[in-house]
């Protein structure tokens, strides 16, 4: 293994010279530097960065918990995250909670044994009104940024996020737009934030018009396609006259969308459909999928600069960014007749 003393001996410098020139010492020249660094990598020299660590008391590893790699809106804000770590120094180090509080919990252990700088999480988020912990990392003051929005269990700590309510609210305005009264909303897993507001979105946008939020017009659906199916089958089993139906996100509102086509409903002819999140496969779709476009990558670049703040004893503000409205081909105006008979045919 190549050593900072072959270094030494091949430039014709002391050893300490060397480890100053590759630490960027101030007080070794430039050209010094320059001519020792070239020097390096032509031998193949690689820093080793555990013993660096030990010296410094860092690691330049950062750990990133995420539910799942497949979920399309953790990928690009996975990405985002990993790019700008890499151009700063940083390794990453990825586990997935799988929404299991008990698998989080052991992932959060595990990156703390490796020294992590620092962590990203997506909670998994649960009615419990304290995590222990989240409590631990607040206590012992671990460099912690959520991905997504604050809860009981973990108020502390700075988060970025998406302005959910604006967002479920600009889908239902849409709505509402082309003439739409009964709007079905297929919502997410009660205990997430971002699915409360989304919700809150949807009810905010029908109060305006003086329109009532009924029950038999919200569906619980969960997050994933499969959820989306289900709930649309349940739907279509009940007379609620809806003429439009909006989800928490694109996977369930494609779930949806998948299970009316192959009742044989017209999209948007039959029945308008609305997503969240602006996935890449809600643009690909059967029908395209008007939806709100999630920063996602902007989210990513966010959260790596609150950490980077943290990292240096600042304390990041909350980030809430903002999504646009893409109409797309799956919403159209109100037909005469609703697909789904109605509990009251003139509403």
């Amino acid at each position: 293994m190549l050593r900072l003393r072959d270094i030494a001996e091949q430039a014709g410098v002391s050893i300490m010279t060397v480890s100053k020139s590759l630490r960027d010492a101030p007080d070794i020249s430039a050209a010094t530097k320059a001519r020792i660094r070239k020097l390096a990598a032509d031998m193949g020299y690689v820093p080793n960065s555990g013993a660096q660590g030990l010296r410094n008391r860092t690691t330049r590893l950062l750990g990133l918990i995420i539910p799942a790699a497949t979920n399309p809106v953790f990928a690009r804000i996975s990405m985002a995250i990993e790019e700008q770590a890499h151009a700063r120094g940083y390794d990453v180090l990825f586990a997935h909670s799988l929404n299991q509080p008990e698998r989080e919990e052991t992932c959060i252990r595990r990156m703390l044994a490796r020294r992590v700088d620092g962590l990203f999480i997506s909670p998994v988020y649960r009615m419990e009104q304290s995590s222990p912990i989240f409590d631990e990392l607040w206590r012992r003051r671990v460099p912690t940024i959520l991905l997504g929005h604050r809860a009981p269990f973990c108020p502390h700590f700075p988060s970025v996020e998406t302005e959910d309510i604006l967002g479920s609210y600009m889908v239902t305005r849409h709505l509402r737009q082309l003439g739409h009264r009964r709007i079905a909303f297929f919502s997410g897993p009660p205990a997430s934030p971002s699915s409360q507001e989304r919700l809150e979105g949807y009810r905010r946008a029908l109060r305006e018009d003086g329109l009532e939020v009924e029950d038999s017009l919200l569906f619980q659906a969960g997050t994933t396609i499969e959820e989306g199916e289900k709930a649309a089958a349940q739907m279509v089993g009940e007379p609620n006259g809806a003429t439009a139906v909006q989800a928490v996100n694109d996977l369930v509102a494609i779930g949806a969308g998948t299970y009316f086509l192959r009742q044989g409903l017209r999209i948007p002819e039959d029945v308008s459909l609305a997503g969240h999140g602006n996935i890449l496969v809600s643009e690909h779709f059967r029908v395209p999928l008007t939806t709100i476009r999630q920063p996602k990558h902007r989210l990513g670049t966010a959260a790596m600069e609150a950490m980077l703040q943290l990292l240096a004893g600042e304390t990041p503000a909350v980030r809430r960014l903002v999504g646009e409205l893409v109409a797309r081909e799956s919403t159209g105006p109100r037909p005469e007749r609703s697909a789904f008979q109605a509990a009251n045919p003139s509403a």
